[in-house]
């Protein structure tokens, strides 16, 4: 790349949510990238909301996921503390991490999602099994459950309510899970994951290892071409910046439905960005330099 903007800069990893974990292994993986790519870099353990940012640093790369990290939270404080950030905004981030808020603007804009309800009383749901249940405010499936049947609804829906006292139902969609990353503007290919359990949930995403990954994904050229679409006008209505991932359903009938944005996806070794990104000819290093000159206000 050209002329960097930021020579020392810092990775905020860990964070106080569900996904703790998971990003301490991201915002690891991310140091080393841009260590290799010639920054002088410092890793900031994020165990509170009140974290200090050592003198010198010119630039943030967030690492955080969940709360506090993808929930606008982290953003608002760096934007108070004028330190360029990586990544979407805090309003952005605040609507692209609530399910609910996702959905509306999806909604509004033309962009096809499953079929949903939101449900504080158990016995208020009217989408039928086979559903989704997922707790609007967590990430990395943490809370999620998929009900085939009626008598596992109490249980799964208790789950998803102790993370949260509203609780979004979705219609389940049979088929394919796809995702499609978005890194400064350019829609890089998609990725089919074919988890070996159910589904793609916390274990088959960290765990396991038995989950495969195709990319580019084997679609036909216009499907996937609708894919990559659908999934930039996602992140342009959601407003996110730099960098992002679309996560879909594709139906029997090659139906896409749009679950989520994440505004901050996993960078581990088996994270799906990173691994598009090589599809596309990028490499580890280059993708993380090239998001860390990105960082804004």
């Amino acid at each position: 790349m050209g002329e960097r903007r930021f020579s020392r800069v810092a990775v905020l990893k860990g964070g106080i949510s569900s996904e703790r974990e998971v990003s301490l292994k991201s915002g690891a993986a991310i140091a080393r990238g841009l260590r290799d790519g010639g920054y002088e870099v410092e890793e900031i353990d994020v165990t509170s909301k009140a974290f200090l940012i050592p003198e010198g640093i010119e630039a943030v790369f967030v690492a955080l996921h969940g709360r506090f990290g993808e929930d606008g939270g982290v953003q608002q404080k760096l934007a108070e503390l004028q330190i360029p950030f990586t990544g979407s905004g805090a309003e952005s981030s605040r609507i692209s991490f609530d399910k609910v808020l996702t959905r509306e603007c999806l909604e509004q804009n033309g962009v096809p999602v499953p079929a949903g309800e939101v449900v504080e009383v158990s016995k208020d749901r009217k989408i039928p099994v086979p559903l989704v249940v997922k707790p609007p405010r967590e990430g990395s499936s943490v809370g999620c459950h998929l009900v085939f049947e009626e008598s596992d609804w109490e249980a799964a829906f208790a789950d998803a309510a102790s993370f949260s006292p509203d609780v979004l139902v979705e219609a389940y969609i049979p088929g394919r899970e796809l995702t499609v990353g978005v890194v400064d503007g350019q829609v890089l290919p998609v990725v089919e994951i074919k988890p070996n359990g159910e589904w793609y949930d916390f274990e088959a995403k960290y765990l396991k290892k038995d989950t495969t990954y195709v990319c580019p994904a084997e679609l036909d050229a216009p499907l996937a071409a609708q894919l990559q679409s659908i999934a930039l006008k996602t992140f342009q209505c959601l407003e996110a910046q730099n960098f992002g991932r679309v996560d879909f359903r594709l139906s029997p009938e090659n139906k896409p439905y749009v679950l989520e944005l994440n505004a901050i996806p996993g960078f581990t070794a088996t994270s799906l960005l990173p691994k598009a990104a090589q599809a596309a000819g990028i490499g580890f290093s280059e993708l993380c330099c090239r998001i860390m000159e990105l960082a804004h206000l």
